[in-house]
């Protein structure tokens, strides 16, 4: 590989633990010479009560924005860095005075302190945020601390030259490096490590592979639209740190994809498909996307069969178009297929943009194909006020666009300490199809909307409400076993 070349980090080290490692660590990653910069903030960062800020390089971004049925690609910023213990963060607008600013996910409580153009705050732990300033979401601030990389082979006094003798490394120093044919296919029990600093054009792919490590905090991407990392009929496949478009998994088993930061801005921009695959892991990651978000599917393109024990914990989920999270539509109507044990947990979502009904649903099960979903977990999943769509839409259907036949049923769904604050989403649904093809035992555990309880027996129901009026959702008709209840 060419253009490696050694990152020289400034890092600072504030107090000693007992054993003798630092409590506190800030590394910056340089961006490249050549690399596509945004000038709409400018970031610092410093170690909480020091007094040397480092500026932080904000690279370029494009999201999706949906203006009317159209389409519109915008600009946004991108900046990263790690850390250990406490940072200050400041962000200085270069487009004028803050009027409001905020960070979001919501839920984690960091309330900026807003001096003219500038709004700082602390963080004490790794956060995948947004930092939103007079309202604007398109021209936001995507900011990723992340923790201190322990994947780095690049250790401190250490040659690049040296890495070369590792024939299982694969290694991206800081710098940009377009793959040759645009797609690097990686070895069975090769790692790859991508620096941060480093941008790499193209697509990394575990494809028919086993024991496949891609990992770093540099970014890989395509030059025009697809998928930066991509994994095929590939087992025990590891992903993590790295910032890309789309990361899609399909016909593989045992996959952990950690710490993976996806923006895309084109159509059917989906970030983490799952199809016809088992046994996989996504764990704090942060998802912004021109189409879902995340998927679960069975047969699908070349991939065949059904899912198993998917879980996605500790993330942040933003669709400026279509669902934050949907199951179930595709299958294989020859053969049915189950998509059961299917885990969501821990997850902000921070939009929902859909005009087509259809398509509409924050936390979405519509299925198809002869599917049948069942064992499905969504808990202490926090809402926040997205622009457009349902909080919840669970069916049985046949879209004759994506479909050749409805779905067998939906089964055994728990809706645990779901919160959703906000104004403007439409009626959920919960809909079977016919008497064989039904949705039944869907329970919810302390359901709140915007702070009201929602259960069967809570105090300000009538008698001739359903529940579900409460939350405004409409319940059709082949349902079972739909109960509210809290704690």
């Amino acid at each position: 590989m060419k253009n490696f070349r050694l990152l020289l980090i400034a890092s600072v080290f504030v107090g000693l633990a007992q054993t003798g490692l630092a409590q506190n660590q800030l590394v910056v990653y340089p961006a490249p010479q050549g690399a596509e910069l945004k000038d709409d903030f400018t970031v610092k960062v410093r170690e909480a009560g020091g007094e040397e800020w480092q500026t932080i390089d904000t690279y370029a971004v494009k999201v999706d924005e949906v203006r009317g049925p159209k389409h519109h690609v915008e600009l946004a910023s991108l900046a990263y860095f790690d850390f250990n213990g406490e940072v200050e963060v400041s962000v200085t607008s270069r487009r004028g005075k803050i009027e409001t600013g905020q960070v979001r996910p919501l839920s984690y409580q960091i309330v900026p302190q807003l001096n003219d153009s500038t709004l700082t705050f602390r963080l004490d732990r790794p956060r995948n945020l947004s930092v939103e300033v007079n309202g604007d979401i398109f021209h936001n601030l995507h900011l990723f601390a992340g923790p201190i990389d322990e994947n780095n082979p690049l250790k401190p006094g250490m040659s690049p030259k040296k890495l070369k003798k590792n024939r299982n490394l694969i290694y991206f120093g800081p710098g940009i490096h377009q793959l040759p044919g645009d797609t690097l296919d990686v070895p069975s029990g090769k790692t790859v490590y991508v620096a941060g600093g480093a941008v790499v054009k193209g697509c990394i792919r575990a494809h028919g592979v086993e024991n496949v490590h891609i990992l770093g905090r540099g970014k890989v991407h395509p030059e025009g639209r697809g998928a930066g990392i991509s994994i095929k009929q590939s087992k025990h496949v590891t992903v993590e740190g790295l910032i890309t478009t789309q990361c899609p998994t399909g016909g593989s088993d045992s996959i952990v994809i950690r710490n993976v930061k996806c923006i895309s801005s084109y159509n059917w921009g989906d970030g983490l498909n799952v199809f016809a695959s088992n046994n996989v892991l996504f764990d704090g990651v942060f998802c912004r996307t021109s189409d879902d978000c995340t998927t679960v599917y069975g047969t699908r393109f070349e991939f065949t069969g059904g899912c198993r024990n998917i879980t996605m914990q500790n993330s942040t989920l933003w669709a400026d178009v279509a669902h934050p999270i949907f199951i179930g539509i595709h299958g294989n109507v020859e053969n049915p297929e189950i998509l059961e044990n299917l885990n969501y947990i821990n997850i902000d979502i921070l939009d929902h943009k859909e005009m087509q009904v259809d398509y509409q649903g924050c936390l979405a099960i519509n299925a198809g194909d002869e599917n049948l979903v069942r064992n499905v977990r969504f808990e202490n999943i926090r809402i926040e006020n997205f622009r457009q769509g349902q909080l919840l839409n669970l069916r049985i259907f046949f879209n004759e666009k994506y479909c050749k036949a409805p779905g067998r049923g939906i089964e055994n769904v728990l809706f645990k300490d779901i919160s959703y604050t906000g104004d403007r989403a439409s009626a959920s649904i919960i809909e079977g199809y016919n008497e064989q093809r039904r949705v039944k035992n869907i329970r919810f555990e302390n359901l709140r909307i915007n702070g009201q309880l929602i259960s069967d027996d809570m105090p300000d129901k009538p008698k001739w409400y359903k529940t579900s009026d409460m939350m405004g959702m409409y319940v059709g008709p082949h349902t079972e076993g739909i109960k509210f209840v809290s704690f």
